[in-house]
């Protein structure tokens, strides 16, 4: 039985391959949630009006990858300090969140969070919400897959300090 999870954690270009890569996820679909206008376009948000937050939504199967281990690899993706976006994207659309589809997500997220506060890892304190989830508007197909259809501008978004900091605080 496939279940789902939303993640926002900064550009959704770079939330796509470490989760597609993994056994399990069936469909990793880049797009936007959290706001409050219906099928926003790229513009629309890109233009921090409609209070929409970049996310990945993935589709998994249980019996190969839990959801607590896609919040271990949401960790490892994102900069659990910063609230008011992620490395070099800047703003609400970008900010970190986990999105939650129910009570044993949410409690899963909570003591994730709560084990990755008490770790020490990080100076400063953690601050992504976890939030219930809203509706979620797939992106256009451009942005689609796009570490695989835009290799050299995607490895440009990634040189925005994700790379460093996940080296730093995870290997």
């Amino acid at each position: 039985m496939e279940q789902t999870a939303i993640f926002a954690g900064g550009c959704f270009w770079c939330m796509v391959e470490p989760f597609e890569t993994q056994p399990g996820i069936i469909k990793v679909v880049s797009g936007y949630t959290g706001g409050h206008v219906p099928n926003p376009t790229y513009e629309q948000v890109a233009s921090h009006t409609t209070g929409h937050t970049e996310a990945v939504l993935i589709t998994f199967d249980p019996e190969i990858i839990s959801y607590r281990q896609l919040v271990q690899i949401y960790w490892q993706q994102t900069d659990p300090t910063d609230a008011m976006g992620q490395f070099q994207d800047r703003g609400d659309s970008y900010r970190p969140v986990i999105f939650v589809n129910n009570d044993e997500q949410r409690q899963i997220a909570e003591e994730s969070r709560e084990q990755l506060a008490k770790s020490e890892m990080f100076d400063d304190p953690i601050v992504t919400k976890i939030e219930d989830a809203k509706p979620f508007y797939p992106a256009e197909e451009y942005h689609q897959q796009f570490y695989k259809k835009n290799p050299l501008r995607y490895q440009i978004q990634e040189a925005g300090g994700r790379s460093a900091f996940q080296k730093k605080h995870w290997n």
